[in-house]
């Protein structure tokens, strides 16, 4: 129900050393390698398929690439999409993915002069010059926030313009990468240990007791911690909602939405891989991801089904029957943007209102599953009112059966200081974790 989207995982390839010729000044890129990131970022910004996608694709395309020039267009690329509006407005409405390009290295990156010889023309030159001393006057709220004006405006009818500007300056860094110990295999201080004894520079996380955070990016698909299910790359916020679901060992549990299974196996290792864990969703293709992932993890309890929409027979049969139910529904993701930057420039209005119809329906099926006295909990990874408190409010007005509990008692009661309030929101630049948003509910026993 929730679309996923998961960083390319390209294979090390040697890196290929370029021509004498052809090399570029100290601190520059070579002619070859601009020319690569400008035609990725040309078909990134036809906005027909998230970002990640498409760079996966460009690099398939091209398997020349080493690691680093890999790293390097990819970051060009998002750094471009992260400030987009305002290279626009310093390089022109119209501008090229080669001029935008050239415009965030030029005052986003602040190269010099030198490292554009040979990489751009003399006219180009002369440009560049001119942009890096241009003035460009006093700039709209959604130009300094680096947003749509639809996005803005919604924003702000939620928030302060200094808040504002705050959350945009968050959500315009690069997410840093966090780890979950396996609880069945592992735990926090163990891999922890285990890790920094292979060099690998991490620190316990503030918020998860499971998180770890690591310094920098280090390539841990081969790690042997990795491989034997020690550890699942899961940002901290997203490690918060497990534990708002809380799910005790021998109980029915179910992720409704459960996409790759990231936050099922979390759910499946708290359990200690016993009771059920039923893991809905309406593709099989993400499905088909977690099955992998659930046999490194070391987990039996858990239960994929294929479901065609939230009224499937395979959810009515579970009706009254669930201790927890978890919906991490599917939403327009804003809370993510520091990993998906592309999606503010992909998402609409009219995404949003389509969004809001599925979450409401997806919230009020999944309730039917929870039993008397059961827990259900509603999440998305978005930012907006919309998707989140309207949602929420709206269930509770129609279903009196179910009373809110307080996200903050749930998460104090398992060591997790956590100033909330009854519902959890996490934003990047207050708690340096994906902009989340969860609602814990009991259903009432005699109902």
């Amino acid at each position: 129900m929730k679309p996923k989207t998961e960083k390319p995982r390209t294979r090390a390839i040697k890196r290929q050393e370029p021509a004498a010729a052809e090399r570029p000044a100290e601190g520059a890129v070579s002619r070859t390698l601009f020319i690569q990131a400008t035609q990725a970022l040309g078909a990134v910004l036809a906005f027909d398929y998230p970002a990640d996608a498409v760079l996966s694709r460009h690099f398939r395309d091209n398997r020349e690439l080493g690691h680093r020039d890999r790293g390097f267009i990819a970051e060009a690329v998002y750094g471009v999409l992260r400030r987009l509006r305002w290279l626009r407005r310093i390089a022109g409405a119209e501008a090229t993915p080669r001029m935008l390009l050239l415009a965030w290295f030029a005052r986003g990156e602040g190269w010099p002069m030198r490292n554009f010889e040979g990489l751009a023309s003399a006219t180009e030159r002369d440009w560049i010059t001119s942009i890096k001393a241009a003035e460009t006057g006093e700039p709209s709220l959604a130009e300094r926030a680096d947003l749509p004006d639809w996005l803005a405006e919604r924003l702000l009818a939620q928030m302060s313009e200094n808040e504002l500007i705050a959350l945009a300056h968050g959500l315009n860094r690069p997410a840093p990468l966090d780890l979950r110990a396996n609880l069945i295999k592992t735990d926090r201080d163990a891999l922890l240990e285990r890790l920094q004894a292979d060099g690998v520079r991490a620190e316990p996380g503030r918020l998860s007791p499971q998180a770890i955070r690591l310094a920098g990016k280090p390539a841990l698909q081969k790690h042997p911690l990795f491989l034997d299910g020690s550890f699942e790359v899961q940002d901290e916020g997203s490690q918060l909602l497990g534990l708002l679901v809380q799910p005790r060992r021998g109980e029915l549990v179910v992720d409704f939405c459960a996409g790759a299974g990231g936050k099922t196996l979390q759910l499946g290792a708290m359990m200690r891989t016993t009771g059920r864990l039923y893991a809905f969703d309406v593709s099989e293709k993400r499905l088909a991801k977690l099955k992998p992932r659930m046999a490194r993890a070391g987990l039996s309890n858990v239960h994929p089904v294929l479901i065609a929409h939230e009224a499937d027979a395979k959810v009515k049969r579970l009706a009254g029957k669930a201790d927890r139910v978890l919906v991490d529904a599917p939403c327009t993701g804003l809370g993510t943007l520091r990993r998906n930057p592309d999606l503010k420039w992909r998402q609409s209005p009219a995404a949003v209102e389509e969004m809001v119809a599925k979450q409401g329906a997806i919230l009020a099926a999944a309730a039917r599953v929870v039993r008397p006295g059961g827990r259900l909990v509603y999440a998305t990874c978005s930012l907006l009112a919309e998707e989140n408190d309207s949602i929420v409010d709206a269930f509770l007005a129609a279903h009196p059966e179910f009373r809110a509990l307080s996200a903050q008692e749930v998460l104090a009661a398992q060591g997790v200081a956590l100033e909330t309030g009854e519902r959890l929101r996490l934003l990047p630049h207050v708690h340096d974790t994906d902009g989340f948003f969860a609602a814990v509910m009991e259903r009432a026993k005699g109902a």
